[in-house]
């Protein structure tokens, strides 16, 4: 998953950039509303972890852009300030969960994958095609019932496809999931990382669709 993370303290930023990295997403940092919104105008992301205090402004005001401009994107506030007063406006705003500073940091990863979950549709927390299921929980990935080793850009590529089996996923869609805003994306990646995930799952897994993408091949 890509997730924006819009938090004005750099040191709280930095641990949640490395400590959800851990947990298998790619995550964008910026702290102020103007870098917010460059960054939601240019890329797309799963999920927003939103702060309510900003040196610009409040997330709630951003949020409710967001909301007005019809962007859908799952969003959870991060604040200290945890009245329920608060929690009720961030919500009745367009939020999509709330949770108050000082947090455990496997919770927020937990409530960041719930929602993007719900915002896919999806009801189960594992992707499954092909014989592959995949566990976002904890890294785990498995081809009928063996354990598979991927690297965590692997593990992005393939739950990229699965997300919609049968489905054509673009070049540029895989690369935002591998990197971050304004990050240097290297030319020849995704090719690398689908040739290595085709020796681990089979060459006829991943379907090249010429001069459209990849996608999982879904058989009856």
């Amino acid at each position: 998953m890509r997730i924006l993370v819009v938090e004005d303290d750099s040191v709280l930023a930095n641990g949640l950039k490395v400590g959800l990295g851990l947990a298998g997403m790619t995550v964008d940092c910026v702290g102020t509303c103007v870098d917010a919104r460059a960054a939601l105008s240019t890329s797309v992301f799963d999920t927003v972890v939103l702060d309510l205090m900003l040196p610009d402004g409040t997330g709630l005001d951003l949020l409710r852009e967001m909301r007005g401009a019809g962007d859908r994107t799952p969003v959870l506030l991060l604040t200290a300030m945890d009245e329920t007063s608060d929690r009720i406006r961030g919500l009745d705003t367009g939020a999509d969960d709330y949770l108050g500073k000082p947090f455990d940091l496997d919770e927020l990863a937990a409530r960041v994958r719930a929602i993007a979950r719900r915002g896919s549709g999806r009801a189960s927390a594992c992707l499954s095609a092909a014989g592959i299921l995949l566990d976002p929980s904890n890294l785990s990935a498995a081809l009928h019932g063996v354990p598979l080793s991927l690297s965590r850009r692997e593990f992005s590529v393939l739950a990229a496809l699965m997300e919609r089996p049968g489905t054509v996923r673009s070049k540029a869609e895989i690369e935002d999931r591998l990197y971050g805003w304004q990050e240097e994306i290297e030319s020849n990646a995704v090719e690398v990382h689908i040739h290595h995930l085709r020796a681990k799952i089979g060459r006829d897994t991943i379907e090249t669709v010429r001069g459209l993408g990849y996608r999982i091949r879904v058989t009856s």
